[in-house]
């Protein structure tokens, strides 16, 4: 208790400026220390949050759990698998994440149109959290203010064991001119619950992580769902202008959205 009140008193005598910046940052800037040690209370915050990572990373995707029974009967969500066949196989061997089973594949030709205007995926990726926290909200309104736009949607579904590298095959099988996958994002020691929207245009084969965009930290601190959707939805709009995505894409920072692509943001290792 009194490492924890001198903290405080610490705390106090700090110049607005400093409290200002650790106002606006879940980052542990001058948490202070015991001799060489952190404070009991941040050492032990720490160690909370590496459990919740840690946990966020194994957890199996349930999707009645997380969606709800009538949520998934509203959206027609269905669920498929990458080639990884346990999670363990899919942490351990990255590339089996990034193709389909082939009775995956046949599901998704079954009952998904083909050629639309935008193709949303949910991948578990890294963080199952992520999903559950984001995605209800997220992707209704990405669903209503694309048809708003005057856009052909496809079928949303679900992938488990999912690695970024998918969006090549779901291009392959629909053919659509946008695709948008929401993944969760490796967890870090801010928040275990953190959602990315891969996206690429015609994508296929032969795209690489030039050929992509990336609208990352989709979470309570981070960006908010209505935000979220707005700036995807904006990219999304640009890339279909440009016929083009990735690197060669040309973002007005102006309209609050940034380009980023999978090389930059190290996120790829999804």
């Amino acid at each position: 208790m009194a490492a924890e009140k001198d903290e405080a008193l610490g705390a106090s005598s700090w110049p607005e400026i400093v409290r200002r910046v650790r106002a606006r940052t879940p980052a542990r800037l001058l948490v202070g220390r015991v001799g060489a040690a952190y404070h009991t209370g941040t050492q032990l915050e720490l160690r909370e949050a590496h459990a919740a990572a840690r946990d966020a990373v194994r957890a199996e995707m349930n999707a009645e759990a997380v969606f709800g029974a009538s949520f998934l009967e509203h959206w027609k969500l269905f669920e498929v698998s990458t080639l990884a066949t346990s999670k363990e196989e899919f942490l351990l061997r990255p590339h089996l994440g990034r193709r389909f089973a082939e009775s995956a594949r046949a599901e998704i030709l079954k009952r998904c149109p083909k050629e639309k205007d935008l193709q949303i995926a949910i991948g578990d990726g890294l963080s199952v959290p992520a999903v559950a926290a984001q995605v209800p909200r997220l992707m209704p309104l990405l669903c209503q203010s694309a048809t708003r736009r005057g856009w052909t949607v496809g079928q949303t579904f679900l992938i488990r064991y999912c690695r970024v590298g998918i969006l090549n095959e779901i291009g392959e099988l629909l053919a659509p001119r946008v695709v948008v996958l929401l993944i969760g994002e490796r967890p870090g020691l801010a928040t275990p619950d953190s959602l990315s929207a891969y996206m690429a245009y015609l994508s296929g084969s032969t795209h690489t992580d030039a050929n992509r965009n990336l609208i990352s930290n989709i979470h309570a601190r981070g960006l908010g769902p209505d935000d979220a959707a707005g700036r995807i939805l904006h990219l999304a709009e640009l890339m279909i202008s440009a016929r083009r995505s990735g690197c060669n894409l040309r973002v007005d920072d102006s309209n609050a959205t940034r380009q980023f692509s999978s090389g930059e943001s190290g996120r790829d290792k999804i």
